[in-house]
């Protein structure tokens, strides 16, 4: 069912909301991923693991297997660089990228808009959760001047055996925060990320509002399983509220 406008929110930034909505419930932990839905980091990663990788292998295409190929690790994403150019990488080149593009996002990376706000509307403990290292995560967290809603709720594919789309990292946030996976309502924008969330046993609210994100990938996300679709921060205490009315 869509309530308002289209899956990709032209014309409008508005939600959209699934069927399976109404078997929503309450929830004791908000938990957002990180980059995409606390700042607008993907563009910018993007932008420089293709640039480093174009210089390296030049003429070769390599820097076309990034394309929408947010919400997964960098580790996984040179593998496939290496397997489609059939060279390795030298042994440093994984953290002198790292490096690299955590200077880039320290100086250059912006909240989403109205992230701030949204979150200080939320009535719950908040945490992070991502497949970013946990330092780029405090980074963005600095960025987007939420601190005080989060503190020290950060959970990086770092802490655990699988990232996502394994469940791993969620499960690891709601077993340290002591909440059951089905009080926890998660806010993604990958499908990696989707697939973890559910896996995990958490309901799941679909971000489309950050630079990176493809048309229909509203579509997508919903297809995966997520209960809304938000286009915009500005809807988020409306949605959460509606869940909690439909519980």
């Amino acid at each position: 069912m869509v309530e308002r406008g289209d899956l990709d929110g032209a014309g409008w930034s508005g939600n959209v909301t699934s069927e399976n909505a109404r078997q929503e419930r309450d929830f004791d932990l908000l938990i957002c991923d990180c980059d995409g839905v606390i700042v607008d980091s993907e563009i910018v990663a993007d932008r420089v693991l293709a640039q480093v990788i174009g210089a390296r292998f030049p003429g070769r295409g390599a820097e076309t297997l990034l394309e929408n190929s947010f919400g997964q690790q960098t580790e996984t994403l040179l593998q496939r660089i290496v397997q489609h150019v059939g060279e390795p990488l030298p042994p440093d080149f994984p953290e002198y990228l790292r490096r690299l593009i955590d200077e880039t996002l320290e100086r250059e990376v912006l909240p989403i808009h109205g992230i701030r706000d949204a979150l200080e509307c939320v009535d719950r403990p908040i945490a992070v959760v991502s497949n970013s290292p946990v330092g780029r995560v405090k980074i963005a967290i600095r960025r987007a001047g939420l601190e005080h809603l989060i503190g020290d709720r950060i959970f990086s594919a770092d802490m655990v055996a699988h990232p996502k789309p394994a469940p791993d990292v969620y499960l690891l946030a709601a077993a340290t925060l002591s909440v059951e996976p089905q009080r926890c309502l998660v806010v993604e924008d990958s499908g990696p990320g989707v697939t973890a969330a559910l896996a995990a046993g958490m309901s799941v609210i679909g971000f489309t509002g950050a630079s990176h994100i493809p048309s229909g990938h509203g579509a997508t996300l919903m297809s995966l399983g997520a209960n809304h679709v938000l286009t915009s921060m500005e809807f988020l205490a409306e949605t959460i509220a509606k869940l909690r009315r439909n519980g």
